[in-house]
């Protein structure tokens, strides 16, 4: 039995992109289990899936696991985040090794000088550069998000609309990629179906101000369910809206139709709802006009300029007739 160790630490969106990889590596390599190294946040995220035999997890230092990794002889590890930590990793097991393209200068390029010249290659298919030498190959399935029934169970039990729903995303880790709170209310005035918001307990008092704002048709989940649960409430849902994060690559995993809404990232980074199937359907809605954008390959707390025109300026009769149109396609 061949043994095969994947690296990703983080985060949730970066990991659940690493799916097809670890699908792939599992049923493409008969008899090789597959173990997967990421941070202690994230380890439950590797728990359900089918594909993983075992989930090494650190909290602080990387020493908390090296002498178990060491003890597994691995035969191959696939490194998919790319930096020193993994490199440490990397070089502490001393055995052949695989990654992918980061394209750090061309992204340190387009943020700071608008040089449009990435590849327009998804970030899944250069994560499977690093299982190019394994003989493994993208089987264009799409994106795996795996939970229990008993999260699904638990989730129901919120006041879901009998006649059908919207989940709208409204969370996220730097305040840049997050769509303002009036202008979620705004949108949900003009949908023709309840919404559910959906984020982490960061997300609660945003969310109180939302659900306050409309007093009916919306039910603020945020701070109250589990990532899982979460998950769920977007699979039952008729579509969803999202900013650029986690939920909306989970979204594209459970082949919900999205629509997602870009502040200071771009598409062109490579990380949008990765969609092979064209039955599944996504609308990104953007502000191209913005000549600032894009500001960071990831985010700020704030605008670096003070206006954050490239939220504000969205059309939000745009958004929610795309959100309403594509719930029906």
């Amino acid at each position: 039995m061949k043994k095969i160790l994947v690296i990703r630490f983080s985060s949730i969106g970066d990991i659940v992109l690493t799916s097809p990889v670890i699908r792939c590596l599992a049923q493409q390599l008969p008899e090789t289990e597959i173990h997967v190294l990421t941070r202690k946040p994230h380890k439950a995220l590797y728990e359900n899936n089918p594909y993983v035999s075992k989930v090494y997890a650190y909290d602080q230092k990387l020493s908390e696991v090296i002498d178990l990794l060491r003890n597994e002889n691995y035969d191959f590890v696939v490194d998919l985040h790319k930096n020193i930590r993994s490199f440490r990793v990397r070089f502490a097991l001393r055995k052949p090794t695989g990654s992918f393209p980061k394209l750090n200068i061309r992204k340190y390029l387009l943020v700071r000088f608008k040089l449009k010249i990435m590849p327009g290659i998804h970030i899944v298919d250069r994560y499977f550069e690093a299982v190019k030498k394994l003989g493994v190959k993208n089987d264009f399935k799409g994106l795996d998000y795996f939970f229990s029934a008993d999260d699904e169970t638990k989730s129901s039990q919120i006041p879901i609309f009998e006649n059908g729903f919207y989940a709208i995303s409204i969370g996220g880790k730097h305040g840049t990629k997050i769509f303002p709170a009036e202008k979620v209310v705004e949108v949900c005035r003009l949908l023709d179906k309840p919404a559910v918001l959906l984020g982490g307990k960061e997300d609660a008092e945003r969310g109180e101000f939302i659900s306050k704002s409309l007093n009916h048709n919306i039910y603020n989940a945020c701070g109250k369910l589990s990532l899982d649960e979460s998950a769920s409430i977007i699979k039952q849902s008729l579509a969803i809206l999202t900013n650029d994060t986690g939920l909306m690559h989970i979204a594209a995993a459970l082949h919900k139709p999205i629509v997602s809404v870009w502040g200071n990232t771009v598409p062109e980074l490579g990380m949008t709802p990765y969609l092979p199937s064209e039955t599944q359907k996504s609308i990104i809605i953007e502000n191209k006009e913005i000549s600032c954008r894009p500001c960071s390959k990831i985010g700020f707390e704030k605008c670096p300029k003070g206006h954050f025109n490239c939220m504000m300026t969205l059309d939000v009769k745009e958004i929610a007739d795309n959100l309403m149109a594509i719930s029906n396609l």
